[in-house]
């Protein structure tokens, strides 16, 4: 989605948990939009562009969050776009990301235009984005973690992402398929919406406040159940989300599989892959907040489980 407007972000300060207020040109921030009940409808991604605020969320639920959005909007200087049918995003991780961005940005610009260099794309912080030409149209950078290593999303119009593609590839980039990016998010211990967070999940659960709620901002949607939690209960939810480490020969856990402490049920994985890097199936899954301390032995089908710190790598 895209956000114009002078008030883009004071409108988004009330809705959303974090401090898109203090957001400046080329920075950006990870948050969440909950309910009045604290629950998450959607996370997301947040870029201060100079003139707009691009918004990154998970496809499924970008309709009705626009809907949500362009309903509150009364007497604020806002437009709200949703570019999912305009635009086509790629991601490209790794240690070699920005030398491969550049060859492909500069393969893909017309001639005398700039491309960025990769030392200039390297020192961008996480959440910093930029905008160049890609061709006769822009394209944004995105600096990002979502595969659980450094990299950069590429936004570009839809017309032009197979160019964009063909040129990475050219570049020294490879496709990967599912399991390998699983296998980055798992090992990062980075949740994803609609499969390890729900509507039914409230974001202290999956471990997400440290990137996501801002202490010190004002009001939000959602916040007195957050602050309640956080300062009445010191931060006990009555589950949590936490990393499962089996040992090299145990089979890899289905997501649903039923978490268990001796015959007791305390929790489901929710995503699980065979490690490439620790060389053992790995998982993310919720937990009763009694058995969440690194340590704690627990079983998942016949296989024995032991709960790990986040990130596991």
């Amino acid at each position: 989605m895209l956000l114009t407007g002078a008030d883009r972000r004071t409108y988004l300060q009330g809705l959303l948990t974090n401090d898109v207020a203090a957001l400046s040109t080329g920075t950006g921030c990870y948050t969440a939009y909950l309910t009045a009940q604290g629950r998450m409808i959607a996370d997301m991604r947040i870029f201060e562009m100079g003139d707009s605020l691009l918004v990154d969320l998970v496809g499924e639920v970008v309709r009705g969050v626009c809907e949500r959005w362009t309903q509150f909007v009364f007497s604020e200087d806002v437009a709200i776009q949703d570019l999912s049918e305009a635009t086509a995003q790629l991601g490209i991780y790794g240690p070699r990301a920005a030398a491969v961005l550049e060859s492909a940005l500069a393969a893909g610009s017309l001639p005398g235009e700039p491309a960025p260099s990769a030392p200039l794309l390297d020192s961008m912080p996480l959440y910093a984005n930029s905008r160049w030409n890609f061709g006769a149209a822009p394209v944004f950078v995105l600096r990002s973690d979502d595969a659980g290593v450094m990299g950069f999303d590429i936004v570009v119009t839809s017309d032009r992402r197979k160019e964009l593609a063909d040129l990475l590839t050219g570049a020294g980039a490879v496709a990967v398929g599912d399991e390998a990016a699983l296998a980055c998010r798992v090992e990062a211990g980075r949740p994803l919406f609609h499969v390890d967070m729900t509507e039914e999940t409230i974001p202290l659960e999956a471990g997400i406040e440290d990137r996501a709620i801002s202490l010190t901002k004002g009001c939000y949607v959602g916040q007195e159940i957050i602050i309640r939690v956080l300062h009445r209960g010191q931060g006990r939810v009555a589950r949590r989300l936490v990393g499962l480490a089996f040992a090299p020969s145990a089979p890899v856990p289905a997501r649903g599989d039923k978490i268990r402490h001796g015959d007791r049920d305390v929790g489901t994985i929710t995503s699980a892959v065979q490690s490439p890097a620790l060389r053992r199936p790995i998982a993310l899954g919720y937990v009763h907040r009694d058995f969440v301390d690194p340590g704690t032995d627990l079983i998942v089908g016949e296989a024995a489980a032991t709960v790990s710190v986040l990130p596991f790598f």
